[in-house]
């Protein structure tokens, strides 16, 4: 890695830049996408093909601090019950306007908590799912399983509809920095958790787990994923914590003088970084790891990986659809999000109609450089064979864009009129570097830490 010095002049320690899950960014959707645009872009599926879904469930029984998503507390199942009952509904006009033959490639329940949902709530949910669209050959259905709200009928019901893959958020195992985030715990019932999953016949594990969390030193974040490792997880996020009590209001629970300092962030990440590397897993990105044979892996090796709101999937789907409050859906055409609130989405879909607020449709240059943006994100690199394949630009052009970039970065990147690379000395910067190719102004958006 270059020196911090270094890192320093070039703004790691100080800018604040996207995540890049999607390219423009959340931001600068507007309303001029609604549901009449929804709705045409889901008809323009074509017949047969394979798209992915995203299920939003924004209910939770305890509000974590740390936690920036759309979220609420309840106590009840009732919110719950009649929530479900709007999934059902919306999934009815989905399946109204979807063409004939449509199946899943990927199916993800997140939230929120998805496993607040009984047992019975589980089986009803999928089952109006596949109602509307059944599961392809070889889809992967994964859920979002928080340990604490978690038993075996609600896990035989989770298998019994299908799921393959589960995702636990770990975030820190520290008691300490639990009770400062808090999100309370212990190693023991996220290892029951695991455990149960495996014995019910769901090997496929991803684990979140945070840096940048209020007390975390190196040896504590050590000590973390170590014992994350010792529950052998087959993908694992390792996400910067993104301190925004602006946007969270929950946050302010957290005080900000425990916080580390942007320099000790990336001290964090490098020693949780090299624990992943030196128990065998492929680095995936910028954040990510998994074990040599995982999809995510495998894609990467073969050129195929791809960046969506849940981070990196090895899924090639062209359509992911967000059903549920405040769910994103990406089509060719551009991008759609739902109603962020409960109440504006229960209300649009009791109408009958899609709650569609906002999105944005795609330019043509909107696509040349969303797809520079995610081949940095996900290879490090830009080829401008792919560039012209894609879009029929010249290496002229293509190389104009290649040297603005990379300007700004001391002579750090390796440009040709072959392409662009990031050299590993300089991944750190990733972010940074994908912000000079984003054409959209940044000045008014608010976005986390570049570390």
């Amino acid at each position: 890695m270059i020196p911090k010095t270094q890192l320093e002049r070039l703004g790691l320690f100080d800018a604040k830049v996207p995540r890049y899950t999607s390219y423009p960014t959340a931001p600068h959707f507007s309303d001029a996408v609604g549901p009449e645009s929804f709705g045409n872009w889901i008809g323009a599926i074509p017949a047969g093909s394979s798209i992915s879904l995203y299920v939003h469930v924004p209910f939770c029984r305890r509000l974590c601090w740390f936690c920036a998503c759309r979220t609420q507390g309840t106590q009840s199942d009732s919110p719950v019950a009649a929530y479900l009952q709007v999934l059902k509904a919306e999934l009815q006009l989905l399946k109204a306007r979807l063409p004939e033959g449509v199946t899943l490639s990927r199916l993800h329940w997140g939230g929120g908590t998805p496993t607040l949902l009984s047992a019975g709530m589980m089986s009803e949910l999928a089952g109006a799912i596949f109602d509307t669209v059944p599961l392809g050959k070889d889809a992967e259905f994964s859920v979002e399983i928080d340990p604490n709200e978690i038993d075996a009928d609600r896990v035989q019901a989770l298998k019994a509809a299908g799921m393959n893959r589960a995702s636990i958020g770990v975030q820190d195992f520290d008691p300490e920095i639990q009770n400062t985030i808090g999100r309370l715990q212990s190693f023991e019932i996220t290892r029951d958790a695991v455990e149960a999953l495996r014995e019910a016949g769901v090997y496929s594990l991803n684990a979140d787990i945070l840096f940048g969390l209020p007390h975390q030193s190196r040896a504590r974040i050590t000590e973390s994923v170590q014992k994350l490792l010792a529950l052998g997880p087959d993908r694992v996020a390792l996400y910067g914590y993104a301190h925004v009590p602006w946007m969270a209001r929950r946050q302010s629970m957290i005080p900000s003088d425990a916080l580390p300092t942007p320099a000790e962030r990336l001290d964090l990440f490098e020693t949780a970084r090299q624990l992943f590397k030196w128990d065998g897993y492929a680095e995936i990105g910028i954040d990510h790891f998994a074990t040599p044979e995982d999809g995510l892996a495998v894609a990467q090796q073969a050129g195929k990986l791809r960046r969506n709101f849940q981070g990196y999937t090895d899924d090639q789907s062209e359509v992911l659809i967000g059903v549920g409050a405040s769910s994103i859906s990406r089509f060719p055409q551009g991008y759609a999000q739902n109603a962020p609130a409960t109440s504006a989405h229960t209300g649009a879909i009791r109408e009958g109609r899609f709650s569609t607020a906002k999105g944005h449709a795609f330019t043509a240059d909107d696509h040349l450089r969303g797809r520079i943006i995610e081949a940095l994100m996900c290879d490090f690199a830009v080829s401008t064979q792919d560039l012209r394949d894609r879009f029929g630009i010249s290496v002229e052009t293509a190389r104009q864009l290649y040297d603005r970039a990379a300007a700004n970065f001391e002579g750090l990147l390796e440009v040709s009129d072959a392409g662009l690379r990031i050299p590993e000395e300089a991944r750190p910067l990733t972010r940074i570097i994908a912000r000079g190719f984003d054409a959209y102004d940044m000045t008014k958006a608010k976005h986390s830490s570049a570390i």
